[in-house]
């Protein structure tokens, strides 16, 4: 795994370029990379989504494509539409922005329900289908959605289905005194981005998703990871809990995260590391839950609290 530590450390520090004092969210956006999942930023305007984004996508040298949603956009614009060429009396495909390698889903909650399906195809199944043929996406796919928690007006709520298509939930949070004065510092001519270069090609990143593949992971991690998803469907304050594909993220990015630190297994710490990026987004809480102040993150940390710990003491139930 030192070609994938590697790997992750140079595009980290590259993207540190940009993104000043966020190094755990960096990584996090890359562990995602690695597992060949989808990202969702959830933030107030103005700490970095954007910017992470296209950082991420400069850094790895692939193709990369924004949308930024709004109330009158339609799914073909998102996916591309058929148009009848005149000369050779056929019709054809003018592919939208998610045929990209990294596509950016800019403010995706204020786009209509009809809209945000769209996007449905592409991140589960790799395709589009338009006027009844489909269209295979790149290997390399990744869709990185931004949305403002605070700013509901003219705003869809992202149902749970898709909320499922991804396999993590991240904020960046405002930077610190220090790091806000960075900031100033680095952009008084020119903003950082402007010089960034790539440090990997597509072809090595697809080489690093498929060495994570192969970090093992014990029986005992496996029945760790279920266990945790399980107690968040049984719990008492949550209405919903997480389905079978959350188990699979927690794998999925478990391996990935392994392997950036260095480690061809996955450790219980992994797993408890990713529990709320991979696994809060797809609970929903009971009525009662917020009454008491309680949140996901809570929640979550109550349930990884009173599990059996692989190679560890016994749990608190």
């Amino acid at each position: 795994m030192k070609d994938v530590k590697h790997f992750a450390d140079v595009v980290v520090e590259n993207i540190e370029r940009v993104i000043v004092g966020k190094r755990e969210v960096v990584e996090l956006a890359v562990i995602n990379l690695l597992s060949q999942g989808h990202l969702l930023i959830d933030d107030v305007p103005g700490v970095g989504k954007t910017m992470l984004a296209r950082s991420l996508a400069l850094s790895i040298g692939c193709s990369f494509g924004r949308i930024q949603f709004t109330p009158d956009m339609l799914p073909s614009d998102v996916t591309g539409v058929s148009i009848f060429n005149q000369a050779t009396r056929e019709f054809e495909f003018r592919p939208g922005p998610i045929l990209s390698e990294i596509v950016l889903a800019d403010e995706i909650n204020r786009a209509t329900p009809k809209t945000q399906s769209a996007l449905l195809e592409a991140m589960q199944e790799g395709t589009v289908t338009v006027d009844g043929l489909s269209h295979k996406l790149p290997r390399l796919f990744m869709v990185l959605a931004t949305q403002n928690p605070i700013e509901y007006e003219g705003t869809f709520r992202l149902p749970e289905a898709q909320l499922d298509r991804f396999l993590m939930r991240i904020d960046l949070g405002y930077p610190n005194l220090e790091n806000e004065i960075e900031i100033l510092d680095r952009q008084q001519f020119v903003h950082p981005i402007e010089k960034l270069l790539p440090v990997f090609s597509v072809d090595q990143v697809l080489q690093a998703q498929d060495a994570v593949r192969s970090v093992e992971v014990t029986p005992s991690i496996k029945r760790y990871i279920v266990e945790i998803v399980h107690r968040t469907r049984d719990h008492s304050d949550a209405y919903l809990g997480a389905s079978p594909r959350g188990s699979l993220g927690l794998y999925r990015a478990g391996q990935a995260r392994a392997a950036i630190n260095g480690r061809e297994y996955v450790i219980p710490d992994d797993i408890k590391a990713l529990t709320l990026p991979v696994l809060g987004h797809r609970m929903i809480l009971a009525p009662g839950a917020h009454l008491q102040d309680l949140n996901e993150s809570k929640v979550l940390s109550e349930i990884i609290d009173r599990i059996n710990v692989p190679g560890g003491v016994g749990s608190l139930d």
